[in-house]
Parts: structure tokens; sequence; C-alpha cells
């Protein structure tokens, strides 16, 4: 399909400009089926990144095609309408269906909620045991070595996506992800990058994130502070500018119980929120036990 009929969707999706492109969305017409089903799958993940998960379970009917079905079921994980577990069986069971492995939809689905659980091997599995990868399902795939700690796979994966579109947004933002693990003169370069999409396009609290990782990286504290407080502006229940908030401010010894509630508040789930959880509750066992 015509890559350019899309493309402000998806760009504004990939940078984290949820509302942005769902408006995009609205502007379009003359669509092909095959754009227009892919037009409805951002505009819906777009909502789920909003946290409108109703409004997409109620848009999405059961007969609906795979497709949508599996970004329902990704409304309903991510809003915790089913558990983790239940999603799993669900997915498992559409994986090993040929019939509906082959929809890519289906594969990115599962590949999220795999990875988002720690599952990183069903993840790759789901994301590897179809047809062609999209850029989108490769640069997952980068985020999961990484979440592995397998820098070099990762880089393989980046390579990869450069061979096909070095230009592609989702491209840079995988070498961004790739370059901070490296670390080194790649922190720096992806720096750059984010620097460089958020003039280019609009400054998001995704891109204000990562680029205070880049800070956090190279010892500039005070900068990463700037650039997540410019993020919170943007997005007051960012989970990432959330949590990188507090371990800012961990380091620069600043208060973080507020940065923490907020992150619990919007993001229960959020691997920062698990932690700083599991830490008070510790606390709380400890302090009971020396009351004792």
């Amino acid at each position: 399909m015509d890559r350019d009929a899309l493309f402000n969707v998806k760009n504004n999706f990939y940078i984290g400009a949820f509302g942005n492109a769902i408006s995009e969305a609205a502007d379009l017409d003359g669509l092909t089926e095959a754009e227009a089903a892919e037009r409805d799958d951002f505009v819906y993940r777009s909502q789920i990144a909003l946290g409108q998960h109703d409004a997409v379970i109620g848009a999405i009917p059961d007969g609906a095609p795979m497709a949508l079905l599996a970004v329902k079921l990704l409304a309903q994980y991510a809003g915790g309408r089913v558990t983790p577990d239940a999603a799993a069986a669900v997915l498992s069971e559409w994986l090993a269906d040929p019939a509906c492995n082959r929809h890519s939809a289906v594969r990115l689905v599962a590949g999220l909620v795999f990875a988002s659980e720690g599952n990183e091997v069903e993840a790759l599995k789901a994301l590897n045991g179809g047809g062609q990868l999209s850029l989108e399902m490769m640069a997952l795939c980068v985020q999961v070595y990484l979440q592995m700690n397998r820098t070099d796979k990762a880089e393989e994966q980046v390579k990869a996506m450069n061979a096909i579109d070095d230009d592609a947004t989702v491209t840079q933002l995988a070498t961004a992800w790739a370059g901070v693990q490296l670390g080194g003169a790649k922190v720096q370069e992806a720096a750059y990058i984010y620097q460089e999409l958020g003039d280019k396009y609009s400054w998001t609290p995704k891109l204000h994130a990562g680029l205070a990782v880049c800070h956090m990286k190279m010892g500039e504290w005070e900068d990463a502070e700037r650039d997540l407080m410019d993020g919170l502006a943007k997005g007051p229940q960012d989970p990432d500018v959330l949590s990188n908030l507090i371990v800012v401010g961990l380091h620069l010894g600043k208060p973080t119980a507020k940065f923490a509630a907020a992150l619990r508040a919007a993001a229960p789930g959020h691997p920062a929120a698990r932690r700083y959880g599991a830490g008070e509750e510790l606390f709380a066992r400890a302090a009971a036990a020396a009351v004792s």
C-alpha cells in the first residue's frame, strides 16, 4: 500500500502524539479497504494509549475482523478488564491457529502483552512466528532484546531496520533505544535523534522522557530533570515521565513521593510502580517488626 496515505497517523503514533494521530486519521478519506483497516488499528491503539479502553472495547464488536479482535483484547488487557493469564491464554490459542496468526496484528498484540508480562521468549516467538515483520514489529523485537539485556541481538535488528528504511521514525526510535543501552558515543547519538524528532514533528512526553534518559546516562541530571518537567507539563500521567522523575529526584536528593503516587494512580502495573510498592511494603513490614 502507499505508505504516504497513513504516514502522519503512524508518525504521530510512534512519537507518542496520540491525540494528533486520531485527529489526522479523522481527516483521511478515499482510503482503500486495507488502508482503512490499518487506520482503524492505529486509532484504536492511540485511544488505548490515552486510557480510553472502554471506548475501544465498545467500538469493536465480537464479530469484527481478527486484526481488530486482537486490538480489542489489547484494550481489555491494558484496561484491566481481563487478567494477564486470561489474555495470554487467548493469544496462545490464536497463535496456534494458522488462520489467526497470519494476521500481523495478532502477532504484534501478542508480542506487546507477553513483553509487558516479562515473558520475552514468548514475545519473540509470537513476533517471528508468521510472515514478514513490519518495521513496528521489528522495533518491538528491539525492545524485547533490550529487556533481555541482549544488546547484540538488538543491534542486529536495528541494522536490519536501517537496511529497509533508515529514515523511518520507528527506525530512528529503535536506533535511539539501542544506543542508550550500548552506551558511550551511542548515547549522544540517541540524544540527537530525540532532539531531531521533537524539533521536526512535535515534542511529546515520550520524546522528552527518551531525551532525559540520555541525559541521565551522560550524568547530566539537571538537564534530565528539565526535560522530564517539560514532559510532565504535556502528559501529567505519562508513566515513563513519572518513573524517570522518581529516578532523577532520588539522585538529586529531591522529594519523589508525589511522582510515585501519581505513577501508581496512572499505571499501577508499571514496573517502577510495582518496585516502589514492594519497597513500601518491605518498609512497613520492617517497621511493624521493630514495633513488635
